[in-house]
């Protein structure tokens, strides 16, 4: 195995065991939660809480998180994936999921998770954020919990100082 293929599948593995592991973190918070199982899925996990309307659903995108937060999905890397263009490359938006969370590794058996409503990804307009723009959305349950809440996503990013005051 070459050094790019070993990287690959590592970066694989990480980003599976990523998902079980805020599977796993939300569970313990929410209690009715679940990896999506459809390939095709643009998200990862569903949050199913109890409303007033009945139930609600969060849809979450997962995304190892080292530096930055990636807010696009689509592609596929490794050195056997060939593409001609970037045609199924889209960046996360409300119609896709409601939040992307990135997990970001503090140590070998330490996680935070960093939640960032697709609201927000739409007014940056942008493929990536530095987790230190976002430091104010680390383990920001509240944000999770309103993440489909639109004034609320806003103001609190203006707040932050992730998006300008208008």
């Amino acid at each position: 195995m070459t050094d790019a293929e070993k990287r690959g599948r590592d970066a694989a593995i990480s980003g599976f065991a990523h998902e079980h592991i805020a599977a796993g973190i939300l569970m313990k918070r929410y209690g009715n939660v679940s990896l999506v199982d459809l390939p095709l899925s643009p998200y990862d996990i569903v949050i199913v809480r109890k409303s007033e309307q009945g139930e609600d659903i969060i849809r979450c995108q997962v995304k190892t998180a080292q530096n930055s937060v990636q807010f696009t999905s689509g592609s596929r890397g490794g050195v056997d994936r060939e593409y001609v263009s970037n045609v199924k490359v889209y960046r996360q938006s409300p119609k896709t999921c409601d939040v992307v969370i990135g997990v970001h590794p503090r140590g070998p058996d330490s996680y935070d998770l960093y939640f960032v409503p697709t609201i927000l990804i739409d007014k940056l307009s942008q493929g990536s954020i530095s987790l230190s723009k976002i430091e104010r959305l680390k383990n920001n349950y509240e944000m999770l919990n309103r993440c489909k809440a639109s004034k609320y996503v806003i103001s609190q990013c203006q707040r932050f100082g992730i998006i300008p005051s208008l």
